[in-house]
């Protein structure tokens, strides 16, 4: 059963009593939830979605009130960290009501942290505001700084409003990484040059592995860049230093000795970050995956529904956390299929 606390913020959900964290099978608490608000993007990115996607139909999708809600019962539940995640989460329509509620629990000390994964295209629109909710620190993806190759990249987007972007949000108060895909042939030349212009615009940068997520029309095969390779070509460069910097996410840092900023690793292929999982994740439709590369889930909105209680929502939630996994599966397949069928846009990376 929940209270219900109001605010000028809105309202948000609270337990009565305190609940029981969540632990899965393996021993790990469940503390960080990263949301997608839409499978919506603005964006087209060739190791993420296919350049005709078909979307999933609005009636489909979970309200923002839902979405609170939701949240709401996970933050009961031991969650200090939730992201906010897309496709482009600043498209969902009214998305900063749900950001409102959410900014209330950091306020409120139930929620260390409440913070984006951006394209960056809105930045502009919506810094100021995100900075008055309580986002402190946010991810940018941002895989050139070519404004050729960038709109090669996302088939259609625009470098210039990005970077416009980025400064706003540093202008508001808010901390910027930089996260780039790195991509054989493509930006992997670059990549010395984006770490010195993050470092020297004091933002980190941090570098993924592409992950066979949905069919995109492109072969992951041909671009796929180990990071250990990529590593090795850094420190040809840089003075890489270990680092115990950690964000609560998957990326493991190095500091570079030459600028004084930090190099993330992010590595789902050539050494899985799988042992410390503390995530899961939860579409805008109430699907909640507790791998982001399993295929098992857990419908939380037909109970979200069914009842206003959340008793049997907590049920559900504890049944689904019982069944992570101890880790994913992932393999770039010479094949060219997938190793999971459904974009990165539908949970967000």
């Amino acid at each position: 059963m929940t209270t219900l606390i109001i605010d000028r913020r809105g309202s948000v959900p609270v337990p009565a009593s305190p609940l029981p964290a969540m632990v899965d099978p393996f021993g790990r608490a469940i503390s960080y939830l990263r949301v997608s608000v839409t499978d919506r993007c603005d964006f087209r990115c060739t190791y993420c979605m296919a350049e005709q996607m078909t979307f999933l139909p609005r009636k489909e999708l979970l309200t923002l009130e839902e979405l609170e809600r939701l949240c709401s019962a996970f933050v009961a539940r031991g969650v200090r960290k939730l992201r906010l995640t897309g496709g482009e989460p600043l498209m969902r329509r009214n998305v900063m009501m749900l950001v409102r509620a959410m900014g209330a629990h950091v306020q409120a000390g139930r929620l260390e942290e409440l913070t984006l994964t951006t394209n960056g295209s809105q930045l502009t629109r919506f810094a100021d505001e995100l900075a008055e909710c309580g986002v402190r620190r946010i991810n940018v993806s941002l895989d050139t700084l070519k404004p050729d190759l960038f709109r090669t990249i996302t088939r259609r987007g625009d470098l210039g409003p990005v970077l416009e972007g980025i400064r706003a949000a540093q202008a508001a108060g808010i901390r910027v990484k930089i996260n780039a895909v790195a991509l054989k042939g493509i930006n992997d030349a670059e990549i010395p040059d984006m770490l010195r212009w993050a470092h020297r615009e004091g933002m980190d940068l941090t570098l993924i592995e592409t992950m066979p997520l949905g069919e995109t029309g492109e072969d992951r095969t041909e671009h796929y860049m180990p990071l250990s390779e990529m590593r090795a070509r850094l420190a040809e460069r840089f003075t890489l230093i270990e680092d115990t910097y950690r964000t609560g996410g998957p990326a493991r840092y190095l500091r570079v000795a030459e600028t004084g900023g930090r190099l993330g690793l992010i590595t789902p292929m050539t050494h899985n970050f799988c042992e410390s999982c503390n995530r899961v994740r939860l579409t805008c439709t109430g699907t909640l995956y507790m791998c982001l590369g399993q295929e098992d889930a857990a419908d939380l909105r037909a109970v979200l529904r069914a009842t206003p209680d959340d008793a049997a929502l907590h049920a559900a939630i504890d049944e689904a956390i019982l069944r992570k996994p101890k880790g994913h599966d992932f393999v770039i397949d010479r094949a060219h299929r997938p190793a999971v069928s459904r974009h990165m846009s539908v949970t967000g990376g």
